[in-house]
């Protein structure tokens, strides 16, 4: 086996979803800028998501349009032109 293959940076991470504010904690080797005060009292590197199983169609059975910064307008205007 290779040494040194995996990273040896694994530390408590907060992830946050931004669609409906949802969090939880876990551990992982992201880099991160933000930190955030967890409900421990502990302050924990915060790494935002775009979607998580709480807000993703599969996972929650409802379909619903996520439509951050315009992404389907930025899609329209680029494959107009073609």
């Amino acid at each position: 086996m290779k040494k040194d293959l995996h990273p040896s940076s694994y530390r408590f991470v907060v992830f946050k979803d931004m669609s409906n504010d949802y969090s939880f904690l876990t551990k992982s080797c992201v880099d991160t800028k933000e930190t955030v005060q967890w409900e421990d009292g502990n302050e924990y590197p915060l790494y935002k998501l775009e979607i998580s199983h709480t807000s993703h169609p599969f996972y929650t059975g409802k379909m619903k349009l996520v439509d951050t910064a315009g992404r389907i307008d930025k899609f329209k205007t680029r494959y107009a032109k073609k």
